[in-house]
């Protein structure tokens, strides 16, 4: 499927970037303002992507859909579950302000992110604005199109720090032939315990939560060996409303003002003994934190577990992602420089240095 499209908003957004690099006027780039309350704070003019819209190419046959950045990311979703197609890595919605521009800039991805893979696994490709105002394009719509440096994906998860992403390109999967939703009342240890030792038979699992006292499943697969999981796992059916919910951040567990971190640890690490609640995400791999515990401590006890903490609201400490070795973060300043090299792209958003 091709469309005409319209609006292509994208020689608008141009002249917007080549005023800013004239002037050297930071810029905020922005969708639905979905994620304002990641990473830092930036001190910048707002440059809206939401014009620059709709579904420029999808080929069910080819499993690849191509749109544009400002396009809301449930409209996509609309129109890949009519084709029984789905994007695997679920990223949230968040009650339809999400754009496909800023779910691909965040990087966030959702409950099957562990098993199927995360957003920047199914970037294909993109175009962007660098920060000399040219409009370029990285990648391509197929899997073998790798040739030089894979620039689609480190914009990816860069939270517009590197430029202005105007188009995407994403492989899409079909939905599953059986899904079954599970619960089992049990401890957070015999928990961690059992997805490890379903984790070794190789059970079909597409999702793994515990909160409040409860683990979450999801099975998907063929009717065969969803059935099989099924009946091994126990536990009593539900719909899938837990899912939605933790996907959109909707969960009774993410309301309040407290302190709010995302914990990423290797699954079989040790629950982590702080005062607060705890919810875990990606079957042990995601550690949802609510606690008043200092950034330095948090970050600490994280890495001493082979992982690393961010601040899911960015108002709780100066610096919400984890502080990256000195030699990384030359790398990054590196690229920061040569495909921005005026410092006009949300300066600052992830790192104060860049």
């Amino acid at each position: 499927m091709r469309r005409d499209m319209n609006p292509d908003n994208s020689a608008q957004l141009i002249e917007q970037v080549m005023q800013a690099i004239s002037t050297r006027t930071p810029l905020r780039i922005r969708g639905g303002d979905s994620k304002l309350a990641l990473g830092r704070v930036v001190d910048a003019e707002p440059l809206d992507t939401r014009k620059h819209r709709d579904i420029v190419s999808y080929d069910p046959t080819e499993l690849v859909i191509t749109a544009r950045a400002g396009t809301p990311l449930a409209e996509l979703n609309a129109v890949l579950d009519a084709a029984g197609q789905m994007l695997p890595c679920e990223p949230p919605a968040f009650g339809g302000a999400a754009t496909v521009g800023g779910m691909v800039a965040s990087g966030l991805s959702g409950p099957r992110r562990p098993w199927a893979g995360s957003v920047r696994d199914f970037v294909l490709g993109c175009r962007a604005i660098t920060g000399n105002g040219k409009h370029v394009r990285f990648g391509g719509e197929v899997m073998k199109n790798v040739a030089g440096y894979d620039v689609s994906r480190l914009l990816t998860g860069s939270y517009g720090c590197l430029g202005l992403i105007t188009e995407v390109s994403l492989k899409v999967l079909p939905k599953p032939r059986a899904t079954v939703h599970l619960e089992l009342e049990t401890d957070v240890a015999n928990a961690l315990s059992k997805l490890g030792e379903w984790r070794r038979a190789g059970l079909p699992i597409a999702g793994a939560c515990y909160t409040s006292n409860m683990l979450h499943l999801r099975i998907e697969g063929g009717n065969g060996s969803v059935r099989a999981a099924r009946e091994l796992i126990g536990g009593e059916e539900a719909d899938d409303t837990f899912w939605t919910a933790l996907r959109e951040f909707r969960l009774p567990f993410f309301d309040g003002r407290d302190p709010l971190w995302r914990i990423s640890l290797p699954p079989s690490a040790p629950v982590i003994d702080l005062p607060g609640d705890t919810l875990l995400d990606w079957g042990g791999a995601q550690r949802w934190l609510t606690t008043s515990a200092p950034a330095d401590e948090l970050r600490q006890i994280a890495q001493s577990h082979g992982g690393h903490a961010t601040a899911f609201r960015s108002h709780e400490t100066n610096e919400p992602f984890h502080p990256l070795p000195a030699p990384l973060l030359r790398y990054h300043r590196q690229l920061k420089q040569r495909l921005d090299p005026h410092g006009i792209f949300s300066p600052g958003r992830i790192y104060a240095e860049i």
